[in-house]
Order: structure tokens, then sequence, then C-alpha cells
């Protein structure tokens, strides 16, 4: 080696750094092109803070040496000191390339990921530090110390007690283990952790937590409702109602819990438990309005006999009196209580007794509307017609919480594609939380397009901005906030149609869309607003595209290969007692017939009760699936024989989505537009051949269908060869277009 070189090695060495630096420069003069000299001269300057010409030497030492690990490295640490960390990560990231086994670039390289916030990236770095050498301590610190910051305390626990295996009397590593452990014990952390769990979807696990929680005796009632909502997603029902009592008992004035109980019996068929639970939380929290609704107007999901319809009819008409009675509007306080109320309830189930429901809707519809304006003076004002723009164009706003995949708004993507641009504009308001590829839909066919999540006021702002002429709701009776908004006035005119085929009864509704196929000659009793019949069924349904090649067979999806299917696919609440009947007769003509219920598990008492009538067990005929993915659904429509259709509240999607499956469908018009869709259906398809009359006649019309398979498929060729006569209708279009002038030219 040469003297010169050694001398600066020593001074370097012995940190007699400005003696080093001439040595090593006096050197370099000479040998130029001495790549490790360049190196230890960079190694020089960073160690007394000179970065810039560090950085200078070590880019001199690689420019000769490009393939030198611990110039990269350097470099990595010149440029970090430097600020330039995209750079510094560039380098660490060469030297790791460079040497696989130079810890120290790794760990530089974490925790500058780290600093940035790539925090998955960081503990790659750290992981793959620690393959490079499993028994170097510092690796571990630095990732437990990672996981630490991101809460993942159990994690770093595991990997400070195998760093201890190597370095057992580390003072920070054996101080990090207890800090990590002590939060791991505390009830903060235990809850965070059960919170994360369930999010993540991992039920089982997040229900150990949640009851670890409750067992350290801190007192939070979410837990309680959290760990409900696990047993929940697990099927455990009678745990779920346990629990909710327990923390009612504990938090009686925790609405939550109360909303989570009384909902939850209400859905599992357990009407007088739900009433009660509602009577005590309308007790507890006398000022929560939205108890008093619940307490005034629960309605069972399922009826047991037509005389628990008229009991439960006159339980709600004669608590709807007493709501109105009882709700005060007199202070600020009133307003507001009133307003909260109506957050998470609507009249929802009340269309599904099968009867006329128009005074009570105006009833509940007038003090929505009393609630609002109480609320929003300046929102329900009447509103002129506003001039047009320069462009001539009506604008037309749709507002819904269901642009996306939901069999209440669907049909509406039609309106909108075939929309005539020339003379409308298109505005929508998407006010719910789940977009997907039919909310895309959507926003392409809109001129204009608003997501505005959960803010009544300011989508009411922006729709009061957007001076529409016409705003139209294509359905209310579903999402709690779209009735509020319903019950203001927004839009000169304002629409409802059947998405939710029942009136509002909410008088700053104006107009119903409906359709001139699936009216009664009296239609126009049976709705508040001012009844329009579109042509045909009302709207330009689009043609199911999803369709799947029938590469499954019946016992792929436990259906019985041997049976004539019916498939009874509606919500139970959508089947009533006094119908229960025409299963049992059907059977008792077709003995090989299955009833495929979806959802039809609350049914099944009722169903035993009517089989048994006739001597027959309801198990032998009928079959109660879980509901499937989307396409083993359709797959089921294209597996079964004949559609069974609801009598009072007809099948909508469900019926548009058999037929294209060519499946046959047993109906029979109800006394209202919403019993009669699968009607107008197949008199639009023009394949009316199994449209009945009456009961007697529909049970004909099924056993026949069931037990003559050449009718059968004669029914399938035709549906399937008519079937363009049904999707894509721009005639209704049309006739919609034609309405909406007609109301601005004359307003």
């Amino acid at each position: 080696m040469n003297t010169l070189y050694q001398q600066a090695l020593n001074l370097h060495h012995q940190q007699q750094f400005a003696a080093a630096e001439s040595k090593y420069r006096e050197y370099l003069t000479a040998h130029s092109n001495n790549a490790e000299a360049w190196l230890n001269l960079g190694i020089l300057y960073y160690q007394i803070e000179s970065y810039a010409d560090a950085q200078a030497a070590i880019a001199k030492s690689l420019e000769i040496d490009a393939v030198n690990a611990m110039g990269c490295y350097v470099m990595g640490c010149c440029l970090e000191r430097m600020n330039n960390i995209n750079e510094a990560i560039s380098a660490y990231q060469d030297a790791i390339a460079l040497d696989p086994t130079l810890l120290d670039a790794y760990n530089n390289l974490g925790n500058l990921l780290a600093q940035i916030s790539e925090i998955n990236e960081a503990e790659a770095v750290y992981r793959q530090a620690i393959s490079a050498n499993p028994e170097h301590f510092g690796s571990y610190i630095n990732l437990g110390n990672l996981l630490m910051r991101q809460n993942q305390i159990e994690q770093a626990i595991q990997v400070y007690q195998t760093a201890l295996k190597f370095n057992p009397d580390n003072p920070d590593l054996l101080n990090n283990l207890e800090v990590a452990l002590n939060i791991e014990k505390s009830p903060a952390y235990i809850l965070e952790s059960a919170h994360r769990l369930y999010k993540q979807g991992r039920y089982e696990t997040a229900i150990d937590k949640y009851q670890q929680f409750l067992q350290t005796r801190t007192r939070d009632a979410k837990a309680y409702f959290y760990l409900s909502e696990c047993l929940k997603n697990l099927n455990r029902a009678e745990e779920v109602i346990r629990t909710l009592q327990e923390g009612i008992r504990l938090y009686p004035t925790a609405g939550q819990l109360h909303f989570a109980l009384i909902t939850f019996l209400q859905t599992r068929g357990k009407t007088k438990e739900a009433i009660a639970s509602a009577e005590s939380a309308s007790r507890l929290l006398p000022n929560d309005y939205a108890f008093q609704i619940l307490d005034k107007l629960m309605l069972p999901l399922v009826y047991n006999s037509e005389d628990e319809i008229k009991f439960y009819r006159q339980r709600y008409e004669q608590g709807l009196q007493d709501l109105i009675e009882k709700t005060s509007l007199a202070t600020v306080e009133d307003k507001k209580n009133g307003l909260a109320g109506l957050v998470c309830v609507t009249t929802f189930y009340l269309g599904h007794q099968g009867l006329n429901v128009v005074d009570l809707q105006r009833q509940w519809g007038s003090l929505i509307h009393q609630i609002m304006a109480a609320n929003y003076p300046n929102w329900v004002q009447a509103l002129p017609m506003p001039p047009l723009k320069i462009n001539n164009k009506i604008r037309i706003g749709y507002i819904s919480n269901y642009l996306h995949s939901y069999s209440g708004t669907l049909w509406l993507v039609g309106w909108l594609r075939y929309c005539n641009r020339q003379n409308f504009e298109v505005y929508c308001y998407y006010t719910g939380n789940d977009p997907d590829y039919i909310t895309k839909q959507f926003q392409n066919y809109s001129d204009v397009f608003h997501h505005i999540p959960e803010d009544l006021e300011a989508v009411c702002q922006q729709i009061l901005a957007d001076k529409l002429h016409i705003l139209v709701f294509p359905e209310i009776g579903m999402d709690s906030q779209t009735v509020k908004i319903a019950g203001l006035r927004l839009a000169p005119v304002q629409c409802t149609a059947w998405g939710h085929p029942v009136t509002s009864g909410i008088p700053t509704i104006d107009y119903f869309l409906s359709s001139e196929l699936m009216e009664p000659e009296n239609g126009e009793s049976h709705y508040s607003e001012r009844l329009i019949r579109l042509p045909n069924i009302g709207v330009a349904y689009p043609k199911p595209e999803d369709i799947p090649a029938l590469t499954k067979t019946r016992s792929d999806l436990g259906l019985p290969d041997d049976a004539v299917l019916y498939l009874c696919c509606q919500a139970p609440f959508k089947y009533l007692p006094q119908h229960d009947y025409i299963f049992a007769e059907i059977a008792r003509e077709v003995p090989e017939a299955k009833f495929v219920f979806l959802r039809g598990g609350l049914l099944k008492k009722r169903l035993d009760r009517a089989f048994a009538i006739v001597g027959l067990n309801s198990e032998d005929y009928c079959l109660f699936l879980t509901i499937p993915t989307r396409s083993d659904y359709l797959t089921i429509n294209l597996l079964c024989d004949v559609f069974l259709d609801t009598l009072s509240w007809s099948g909508g999607n469900t019926a548009l989505e058999a037929i294209a499956c060519h499946l046959p469908i047993v109906t029979c018009a109800g006394e209202f537009m919403r019993g009669r869709h699968a009607d107008s259906f197949l008199k639009m398809l023009g394949v009316t051949d199994t449209i009945a009359q009456n009961e007697a006649e529909y049970i004909y019309i099924a056993a026949k269908l069931g037990l003559d398979p050449v009718w059968r498929s004669n029914i399938k060729e035709r549906i399937k060869t008519r079937q363009d006569y049904l999707y894509e209708d721009r005639n209704c279009v049309k006739g919609l277009e034609e309405f909406y002038q007609q109301i601005v030219q004359h307003s």
C-alpha cells in the first residue's frame, strides 16, 4: 500500500480529519482513479458533516467503480442528511442489490420509507433484513418499533421476543417489550383490537376481544353494540339479543343499543318483543323521537294470520293519531328532536299489508312536512319555475340513496340513457355510500353528477343552487333521509316513481310517475300525488347482460334433479298469510312439486300449518336456500321450471330477470299497482297465458305448468322470442319527456 495513502488512513482512524483530508487529497492528485480512496475521503467528509463534499467524493468513487455496495450505502447516508429522500432511497436500494448482506442499508432504507409513510414497504424491508441475517437483533427492533407505531401490538411483542433470543440483555429491547406488554393488557388497546378485527370481518376473533374488554369492566356501551354485530354476522341470534339486553341493563340511555335490539327483534319476527323494547326505550329516552315513532308504528315483517294484519293495522292507525297529537314543534329543542327522530325510520312495511294506505300515508306525509318546515322554513316555500337558459333545456334532477346496484333504482338507468339531450339537462344527486359500476352509468348519463352522502343540508343547498325545473325521487319510503328531503320544496315541480310503489303521502310531492299497464282503472284513488300513467311499463328497463352459461346442475345448488321446481324468490314480507294455501293446493295437484324459497325462513311455520290443513308435510315440498351470489341466483332461475309471483306485491326486478332467463311466470293482478308488475310485463311481452284472473285460476295455471312440460316449453320459447318487446322500451321515455315539457310550459 502506498505510504501516503496509509498515512491518510491512519490519520482518519485517529480522527485527525483535517490532516487526513490533506493526505487523501495529496494522494488522489497522483492516483485519481482509486475508487477506494475517493470513498474514504467521502466518508471523512460525511463524518465532519460536509455533506456536499462527501456526495461529490463518493460520486467520483462510484464513477470509477459502480459495483460498490458500500459506496452506494454511504451515498444514501449523505443524501439522507441533505434531505434528498427519494435519491437516498434509490441509493440504499442500489446498495442492497449489490450486497444483500449489507444490513445497515436495509435498516436505513426501512427508516426512510417509514418516515414518508410507506409503511408496508418499510415493514417488507425490515423483514428482508431479518431474512438476510436472522440473528441481527437491530432489524427486529426496527420492525417491532414500526409495528408499535401502527398499533399492531401483538405482532410487535412477537418480534421483540424473537430478538431477545439473540441479545437478551439489551436495555432498549427489554424496555420496548415491557411497554408493548403493558399496552396489550390495557382496555383501550383490547377494544381497539376488537374494532380492527370487526372491520376486517374476523368476527370470531373480534368476539373474543370484545368479551375480554368487557371483563375489564371499563365503561363503553359501543362494545356491546359491536359485539352484537359480530354475533349477528355469525347468525347467533339468541346471543345477539342477550348481548344487547345486557348492554341496555348497564347503559339504559344508550340509544344505539335500544335501536339495534328493536330492529333485530323485528327482523327476526319477534314483533311483540320489539314493541315492548320500543316502549321501554321511549320511556328511558323520552326526548328521542325515533323511539316514539317505533313504539307507535311498529309493524311485523310477516303476519301469522289475516286477523293479525287487522290488529296491527288498527294499532298503526291509533299509534299514528297518538303520534301526531303528541308531537310538539313549539321549541327549538322540539324541532331538533323531531328532525333527529326521522333519521332511521320509514313506513316501508305499511304497504305490505295488501291494503290501501293513501289516507295513512297522507297523515304521515303531513307530519314529515311539518317537521321539515319547522326546521327549514326557507326550504318549504313555493318556487317559481325558473326561466330556461340560453340552450332552452329543461333541467331535470334525480335524487336517491340508491344510485347503485339496487332493485329500487336499477330501472332508472334507461330514463337517463335515452334522454333527449337537445331538450333536457340531467342532474343526479347520489346520497348513498356504495358506489359501483351502476353508479358509474348514472354518472356517464348525467350532465351533472353530485355525490353528497349523509349530508342533508349540503345536498339540498346544491339542488337549490342548480335551479332545477323538476326534481324526481325514484323512490320514497325506503331511505329515511330521502323521505326528509321529499318533505321540502327544492324545485317548482317534484315527482316520485315506482322504485317504491306506494304513495308518499307528502304534500310537497306533486306527481307519481307510474305505468299505464300497471295501474288499475281506479289508480288515482291510491295516491296523494297526481297520477301520471307513462306508456307501457313506464321504464326502459335494461335487459340483463349477466345471464350465465348453464354450467352448474341442480345438485350443484342443492336442488333435486327430478322435481318440478317452483321459484319463490320474493322477500318474506311480500307473502301474505291468506295466500299460503295456494302452495299446498299446487302440491296436491303436482306431487313432484318443490317450492324454492330464497328468503323464506320466517314463513316456515305458516307453511307448515297450510300444508298440514290438506294433510301434507311442508318439509316434503318446501326448500329454503340461503341468499345466493348474483350468478347462482340467475342460474337458479335457469334451472327452475316456474316462477310463482306474489299476489299482493308483485315481483319487479325479480320478474324482469326471470323473463330474461325464459322462466314462465304465474301471476294474478292485485288491487294496487304494486301487485301488478309481472302482469304488465307479460302483457307487454304478449305472453298472457299464465296471467290468472283469480286465485283458483292461479293454482290451475301453476299446476298445469308443472304437469305439462310441453306447454311449459312452449311458454318458455315464446318468452325467449318476444323479449325485445319488453326491455329498453323508449316509448315510455318519450311519454315521460312529453310530460316534463308540458309541466314546464304550463307552470
